[in-house]
């Protein structure tokens, strides 16, 4: 039986993960999340989630990591987490009354294979007023989420509807990663 490694520092991963009921440790993981201008989103999130496995997983060889990122895409661009208020707003401004796409990037790595997969997610946005814009980020929630917002906080407040996995827009879609990690870890 391996020994499973979340590579993030992710509260929200980690609380995902454990819907699986299998035992894990979580391992901070720095590495450069930089985007090579010619990805397109799903290439983008498969790479990252690659190089986040990959850290952990070359000091851990007996284990089966997991390495995960999230990006959000619209207009044909890729938007990560906000660099400061200005940016956050911009963001919500830019996303305010369309539908974009949430796009969640998944490496498993083990001595037995390796697999990366991307899900990804259509979420439509109501039309956002100034006010529900500067509300939303008195709340401190879009800091640190792609795109800006968080679908399991307040930012649900910010949703109309969604077309795909729920858990793919929180960070970590649990449903297809359990069907892949089976064939790691037996």
């Amino acid at each position: 039986m391996y020994r499973l490694i979340l590579a993030s520092s992710s509260p929200r991963r980690k609380e995902l993960l454990q819907f699986l009921q299998i035992p894990f440790q979580t391992i901070h993981v720095n590495v450069d999340e930089s985007i090579e201008p010619a990805l397109t989103a799903e290439e983008a999130v498969k790479d990252l989630a690659l190089r986040k496995a990959t850290n952990i997983a070359t000091e851990h060889k007996e284990s089966c990591v997991i390495g995960s990122d999230t990006v959000v895409a619209v207009d044909g661009g890729i938007l990560g987490k906000p660099v400061d208020r200005a940016d956050a707003k911009k963001t919500l401004e830019m996303l305010s009354g369309k539908t974009h796409s949430v796009y969640t990037g998944v490496a498993i790595i083990s001595d037995k294979d390796r697999t990366v997969f991307a899900e990804k997610t259509d979420v439509t946005f109501w039309e956002l007023s100034d006010e529900d814009i500067e509300a939303y980020l008195e709340t401190g929630e879009p800091f640190d989420k792609a795109g800006s917002y968080g679908i399991q906080g307040y930012g649900s407040l910010l949703v109309k509807g969604i077309t795909g996995d729920y858990y793919t827009v929180m960070g970590l879609p649990v449903a297809r990663l359990s069907r892949e990690l089976k064939r790691h870890m037996m």
